[in-house]
């Protein structure tokens, strides 16, 4: 289960089977590799012809086309603005990544996900019609300090600024007990939704479930009371 995988693509789970990326950068890339992979239709779009020609050339898309987003007809002409979802993947040209974001708000494109490269970038395609913001960078620096400050964490989707969903090595003293007798929820205020041991993945276990060194807690509550649970 990756659930920082979840953090970007909840916005994703839509009935829709095609999805048009604009910006093929390593996180474009990324992203159009991934659906692709993942059976989607994905039309890749960059500026750059060297990026596109890489796209089609690793056969990481379904179609890959050079052109200006800056452009409304540019857009147009190439069928973007009846896709279901687009993805403006143009973090660090802001200008360019703005425009685009907002010639596809006026054009009725339904949903539109967005990469940031700083907060006030964020907050600006937020204002001009961007549905969700992914910011990266500042992410994997959060997800960065957090595995060195709580190296028992494997993988954690934040629901809000307060409340997570964490992946969690079974600590030392949990070993042994069962769920019942652990009383996660009363002790720490966290529900627990499920056990990954052996690569297999138990979902709302039994009470009388033991708990092993090994296995894997998958928990959601409140940050503060992931933090108090043992390491």
């Amino acid at each position: 289960m990756n659930l920082s995988s979840l953090n970007f693509f909840r916005g994703l789970q839509r009935n829709n089977q095609q999805f048009a990326i604009i910006g093929l950068g390593r996180f474009g890339r990324a992203v159009c590799s991934t659906l692709y992979n993942l059976g989607y239709e994905v039309l890749g779009t960059d500026i750059d012809k060297k990026r596109v020609n890489q796209i089609l050339n690793d056969k990481l898309a379904t179609h890959a086309l050079q052109m200006d987003s800056t452009e409304p007809g540019a857009l147009k002409q190439a069928g973007i603005f009846e896709f279901e979802t687009v993805v403006v993947a143009i973090g660090n040209y802001v200008q360019e990544s703005i425009i685009t974001t907002l010639n596809l708000k006026e054009a009725g494109v339904p949903y539109i996900v967005a990469k940031a490269s700083s907060e006030i970038h964020s907050k600006l395609l937020h204002k001009v019609g961007a549905d969700y913001v992914v910011y990266p960078e500042y992410e994997a620096g959060c997800a960065l300090a957090r595995s060195l400050t709580k190296q028992s964490i494997l993988d954690r989707f934040d629901l809000d600024p307060d409340h997570s969903i964490v992946e969690i090595i079974v600590p030392d003293q949990f070993h042994g007990k069962t769920i019942a007798e652990l009383q996660i929820r009363n002790r720490f205020g966290l529900n627990l939704l499920a056990i990954i041991q052996d690569g297999k993945f138990e979902i709302n276990p039994e009470p009388t479930r033991y708990l092993e060194q090994g296995s894997v807690m998958v928990v959601v509550g409140c940050n503060k009371d992931i933090n108090r649970l043992p390491t």
